[in-house]
């Protein structure tokens, strides 16, 4: 049988994917170490099309709701006018939440500094209370707790933490400076990029098409409008959900009476940003935030939570980020896990709407596959089964 050579090609640098791939897992910490330094190098370009891509989200609401007409005078000013608009409206959005939740910050501590010493004789008088109506709890509880002990262990680890603060204070200004640095470069690169989007794009295209053959171009390129419509829809649905959720637990915690409704409000719709599992973060910090106050309130706060995340989980989120993404939920849980285990919240964040392209990708290809072999759909669905033995 003749072997083509396309086929011989394919078969080539398909043994040698496998040998790299059998290499890479054979020596995962070096190729680990590798692309930590390839991202080092390349983070301010990294970051530049990150932020890049998310004010260009706003940008593109902005162009399209205010600059319909396309006379030259509008062609020239709306990009600048369009990328002004998106910056300031993110920085004020992080102004906003910042102005919020630090003096919410600093008069919550103020308060629990306050509260403790009552918290601590209120649970002792709840434990009393407790062994007196349950004796034989008495005989089992043998656990004593010596105050003394407890703030001399927190006065050693507050002794031992400042004096490695100490210690690190040079290594943490060094990395602030080169933080700092290296997001000046990449903001400066996003508003480039940004200003000249469609002028960098096409020439792309042009060496897309230049050096590929034009049929795979065409496949790559509709594969990242795919991408970009997904990651798009993701972010903006995830934003408006969080939105959604704070300004519902604000509401339902102001009418009901519980402490902190705002800061707990704003953290919980700010964790609400990590899928699935950001609002049991915000609801933690909650908990213990009125625990403090009251634990009675603590347990009804749980009740409440637990409520509005049936709300959110079975009627806004499907709406608001599933539907926009159009992935079902069983994905959507999928991909936060393994993207959370793999590379934690940037994980969790990235892997959804990855998730989205894939599943995307995979159900085109799955419907085209069964159109050509003419399958019943009786079968698909179970409803004709194959008697030959």
């Amino acid at each position: 049988m003749e072997i083509k050579k396309e086929n011989l090609k394919k078969i080539f640098f398909g043994i040698i994917a496998i040998i790299i791939f059998y290499w890479a897992l054979q020596n995962n910490i070096e190729v680990m170490s590798w692309i930590n330094n390839g991202i080092s190098l390349f983070a301010p370009i990294i970051l530049g099309l990150a932020i890049a891509f998310l004010i260009n989200i706003p940008m593109r609401a902005i162009e399209k709701t205010f600059f319909r007409k396309q006379t030259e005078t509008v062609k020239k000013i709306k990009r600048p006018i369009s990328l002004v608009l998106s910056m300031v409206l993110m920085v004020s959005i992080v102004i906003l939440v910042m102005v919020i939740i630090v003096p919410e910050l600093i008069r919550t501590i103020l308060i629990i500094k306050d509260s403790v010493p009552g918290f601590v004789i209120q649970v002792q008088n709840i434990l009393n209370n407790l062994l007196e109506h349950f004796p034989d709890l008495a005989n089992q509880i043998t656990v004593s707790i010596d105050w003394a002990e407890i703030g001399k262990k927190i006065l050693e680890w507050v002794q031992h933490g400042a004096a490695a603060f100490a210690g690190s204070t040079f290594s943490a200004i060094s990395a602030t400076f080169s933080g700092v640095f290296t997001f000046v470069l990449g903001l400066v690169l996003a508003i480039y990029v940004l200003l000249q989007k469609e002028k960098l794009a096409m020439q792309v295209r042009k060496v897309f098409y230049a050096y590929g053959k034009e049929r795979r171009v065409d496949e790559v390129l509709r594969i990242i409008a795919i991408a970009n419509k997904a990651f798009s829809n993701f972010f903006t649905g995830q934003c408006l959900e969080a939105v959604i959720i704070g300004v519902l637990f604000f509401i339902t915690m102001s009418l009901t009476g519980f402490p902190y409704a705002l800061m707990i409000s704003v953290t919980i719709g700010f964790t609400a940003l990590i899928p699935i599992f950001g609002a049991f973060l915000g609801c933690f910090i909650g908990v213990f935030l009125i625990l403090v106050t009251s634990p009675v309130q603590a347990v009804w706060f749980i009740i409440l939570f637990l409520i509005l995340q049936q709300v959110e989980g079975n009627f806004i989120y499907p709406r608001v980020v599933g539907g926009s993404i159009g992935l079902p939920g069983i994905w959507v849980l999928i991909a936060v896990t393994i993207g959370g285990n793999m590379f934690g919240v940037l994980g969790m964040l990235v892997m959804v709407p990855m998730c989205s392209v894939i599943y995307t990708l995979l159900r085109e290809d799955t419907y085209k596959r069964l159109n050509e072999k003419h399958v019943n759909n009786k079968k698909i669905e179970g409803k004709i089964q194959d008697n030959k033995h």
